[in-house]
């Protein structure tokens, strides 16, 4: 009996060491996990590479390598590379930059840009870059319009009497149409009648107003070029280059339709199943063991008894 007993404490002590050895696949501590230095992309989509600079103290365990989704591509690591840095890195760089001038004047647009300037790129190198005047461009980077009032005069002399019929209501000024807005008078001849002066010929002197529409620009765009030498030094890491191959992901099943049978299986996370099976057979084999020992002992002691 007692026998019996420690077997079966055996049986479910192994159970108990697998359960956590099982799981222990599946967990990652956070803590190990790293992080890129950078990630690029290709125009098509197909390949994200994702760069780690590591130190001796990381551990490239921690370099997630599971498949992901983004932007309708599923992506699976192909390759990781190992890349030894060297201690100074250095290399020739162009940098454009752009801002805004209220003028297209070259002098004034010049003082908007420094000789030099000190720029970092994207992956850690930097340097003192130098203006290269050729490339100095200045564009428009928008119109507006202006509307104002106009006026002009217009005489019509040598006219019989007072009267405005005799004076056009609109004229044509540089292109715009101008309404009459006023009229005076001046008095061209004049007789005596009874000893009073009596005008016989008249010039009207018309004003005509109207509005002006004119488009102007709003300011300039200028851009140029910045060119030098970037470095750096590594610092004793260590680069990992992750090469993630992407596919298009396939459109989804409409709503209804019963999935491929032969898709679900595949997708089915076997590991998960094979190790509740592996503890019941541990589990199956230790309590045979116990059964079998009994039987063993009770047909011993019979055997005794006869005796």
């Amino acid at each position: 009996m007692k026998r019996l007993t420690t077997v079966c404490a055996l049986a479910l002590a192994l159970t108990m060491a697998l359960a956590p050895a099982a799981h222990a696949a599946e967990w990652t501590d956070p803590a190990q996990v790293c992080y890129p230095t950078s990630v690029t992309r290709n125009e098509d989509g197909t390949e994200i590479r994702k760069i780690y600079d590591l130190s001796p103290e990381d551990d490239p365990v921690g370099i997630p390598r599971s498949d992901f989704q983004q932007d309708g591509y599923h992506y699976t690591l192909v390759d990781l590379l190992k890349q030894e840095l060297p201690e100074h890195e250095s290399r020739q760089h162009t940098e454009t930059v752009t801002l805004e001038s209220k003028s297209k004047d070259m002098a004034s647009v010049l003082a908007l840009l420094p000789q030099e300037k000190e720029f970092i790129t994207e992956d850690g190198l930097a340097g003192i870059l130098t203006l290269r005047l050729d490339t100095v461009q200045v564009e428009p980077s928008g119109y507006a319009s202006s509307t104002k009032q106009v006026s002009t005069t217009r005489s019509y002399p040598n006219l019989a009497g007072q009267d405005t019929q005799y004076i056009p209501k609109t004229i044509q000024d540089g292109g715009r149409t101008l309404t009459l807005q006023d009229v005076s008078w001046q008095t061209d001849n004049t007789g005596s009648l009874n000893g009073y002066a009596l005008g016989d010929r008249y010039t009207a002197v018309a004003t005509y107003t109207g509005s002006a529409t004119s488009s102007y620009i709003k300011g300039y765009t200028v851009s140029a070029d910045y060119t030098g030498t970037v470095s750096r030094i590594a610092l004793n890491k260590t680069r990992y280059v992750a090469i993630f191959e992407g596919t298009p992901l396939q459109p989804a099943e409409p709503a209804g339709e019963i999935p491929d049978a032969a898709a679900s299986a595949s997708g089915f996370n076997w590991p998960l199943l094979l190790v509740p099976l592996g503890l019941i057979a541990a589990a199956g084999g230790g309590i045979g063991i116990a059964l079998f020992l009994k039987r063993r002992n009770e047909l011993a002691e019979g055997s005794d008894g006869d005796a």
